[in-house]
């Protein structure tokens, strides 16, 4: 079943679900009127059915491979690079003074997912750029603005993230990569990375790489870390390339999947960078990149899903097996017909997620108002957990669904599984997220929680009237999450640690829940029905999850070792 963008899906929550309406109604996005709307949402479709999606198989069966020192791409992967390059999409978000488009992140988080759907190898390129892009548009001077931002934006050059060492992975702090002044504005940077996304290619003129590293004199730990722009080519003052640089594709890891995305081990060996933003400051810069990551990397999970679910809906529609009524195949079988249902119902939701946390970043940038960036902070990690997993339990019963052919490769179906499964581990593991929520973003005391919280039940409130049954389910289950977050905060680390993890997933099958509802109150019968399903089938899971969190930690850290050895 050749890919199809949800373009309706797209355009339904974002005129009906996630309050995008506030979005086109600030002066700063004023122009995202729902006529550019439909002409963004219309080309990005026709580019990632017709171009994209047909180099899907390329990256798997033809990897990139390192071939004397040069990286060499799938076949297709350069024209592919070069559709998304000269349509814009890089740079959807960037500022318009550095030649961006200064559109929503809404709308650039529904371009991504389409892209995502069609190719997430060659995805995972342009969405680093972005998060590079971003970075630099906060952080760098303006020389390093000026040189580097518009080359990235048009697509001549491409970022990268250089965080994780052998030796220092989720600890950043432990890293030994150095730099040292030489003298005349740049530093001397020396080290070795791993784990590179895209680290090289052969499509593009530059890849200038952001690249973590510890002054002379920076302390022990993350407060000692300095960021540093360190380019393959070093450029002149107008952006002429002139030297290559000393640094080098080492090594290309041999990955479960993702085959067509290229992931180094690179050794710094003296490399020339500049510093973007303050000694000693690399963190905070960093972390600009990798919220943005954070983000696309959730719609990552959520566009390998909606892929993995096209595949098996194509598949159970044609496949006759058994003795089935009507047409005779496996889509009328009950527990095919459910497993498909979970699927789409658990997409549905993970977007809404994904489009709310958008919304929340655009009405941050255009309003300033500390609610809305409080509200994005606390979805980043709700977003990116939460797509990644059901990235992953899509695909998976993508196979299912196939039954012993999903096992074989030539139907597509493992690859979806396969590409997807590490977008749960990059950019912070998924417990990692759920940390992040419990403690960092629980800092005011749950305030953005309950504000979210409070908004849930007031819709279930005014549903109540059409939906008494939905509603009260919905109401129901954020009351609990409510009651959970107050018992939360009220812990110690430990006890919030050892619950992270579904109380994450409990806040997003309640979120999940709320877009279903909202949905459900506006008639349209074929959305009542799958609203209905994720109500009563899948959102009562978040009781069980809740009861998890409220056992706290002393029964996991009451197992020793040894215990877990034996």
């Amino acid at each position: 079943m050749p890919y199809r963008a949800p373009t309706n899906d797209f355009r339904f929550l974002m005129e009906n679900v996630v309050g995008f309406s506030q979005v086109s109604e600030t002066e700063r996005f004023s122009e995202a009127t729902s006529d550019m709307v439909d002409a963004i949402l219309t080309e990005a479709a026709k580019m990632s059915e017709e171009i994209l999606a047909p180099l899907q198989r390329n990256g798997d069966l033809h990897p990139a491979h390192l071939e004397n020192g040069v990286v060499r791409t799938s076949p297709g992967f350069a024209d592919g690079y070069a559709a998304i390059a000269e349509g814009g999409w890089i740079g959807m978000s960037a500022a318009p003074e550095n030649g961006g488009l200064g559109l929503p992140m809404t709308l650039t988080t529904a371009v991504n997912e389409m892209m995502s759907s069609a190719c997430l190898s060659l995805q995972l390129n342009p969405l680093m750029t972005q998060g590079q892009i971003e970075a630099l548009e906060h952080h760098a001077s303006d020389e390093i603005l000026n040189l580097y931002v518009p080359k990235l934006i048009s697509g001549e050059w491409c970022g990268t993230m250089n965080l994780t060492e052998p030796q220092a992975g989720s600890d950043v702090g432990a890293l030994r990569s150095k730099a040292e002044p030489n003298g005349d504005g740049s530093y001397a940077i020396s080290g070795q990375k791993i784990y590179i996304s895209w680290a090289d290619n052969d499509f593009t003129e530059n890849v200038c790489h952001l690249v973590l590293a510890r002054l002379p004199d920076g302390v022990p730990g993350t407060k000692g870390i300095s960021l540093f722009m360190v380019p393959k080519f070093i450029p002149d003052a107008e952006g002429n390339l002139g030297e290559r640089n000393s640094l080098r594709v080492v090594s290309l890891e041999h990955k479960m999947g993702l085959h067509g995305s290229p992931t180094a081990v690179m050794e710094y060996d003296g490399a020339r960078g500049w510093l973007v933003g303050p000694e000693h400051g690399g963190m905070a810069a960093m972390f600009t990149m990798m919220n943005n990551a954070r983000l696309g990397v959730g719609v990552q999970g959520i566009g390998s899903a909606e892929g993995a679910y096209q595949h098996a809906l194509g598949y159970a529609q044609d496949r006759k097996q058994g003795k089935a009524p009507g047409t005779g195949t496996i889509i009328e079988h009950a527990d095919v017909r459910r497993m498909l249902a979970e699927m789409k119902a658990d997409v549905y939701a993970a977007r809404s997620i994904a489009l709310m946390n958008a919304v929340a970043i655009d009405m941050a940038t255009a309003t300033e108002d500390a609610g809305w960036a409080a509200r994005a902070a606390l979805l980043t990690p709700i977003c990116k957990a939460f797509g990644t997993d059901v990235g992953i339990d899509v695909s998976a019963k993508g196979v299912q669904v196939h039954g012993g052919m999903g096992f074989i490769e030539e139907t597509g179906a493992a690859q979806y599984s396969r590409d997807v499964r590490v977008t749960a581990i990059y950019e912070g593991t998924n417990g990692i997220q759920a940390m992040d929520l419990v403690a960092r973003k629980m800092m005011d005391g749950g305030e953005a929680a309950f504000a979210l919280i409070e908004e849930i039940e007031g819709n279930a409130e005014a549903a109540k009237a059409s939906h008494p049954e939905l509603a009260e389910a919905v109401w129901g289950a954020a009351e609990s999450l409510r009651e959970t977050t107050e018992w939360l905060v009220a812990q110690e680390m430990t006890d919030r640690f050892a619950g992270a993890v579904p109380y994450l997933r409990a806040f997003a099958r309640v979120l999940g829940a709320h877009a279903h509802l909202k949905t459900a109150l506006l008639g349209d019968e074929a959305r009542l029905r799958l609203a209905t399903f994720y109500i009563k089938r899948l959102l009562p899971e978040h009781a069980g999850l809740l009861a998890q969190v409220r056992e706290g930690g002393e029964d996991v850290m009451a197992l020793t070792p040894d215990d877990l050895a034996a």
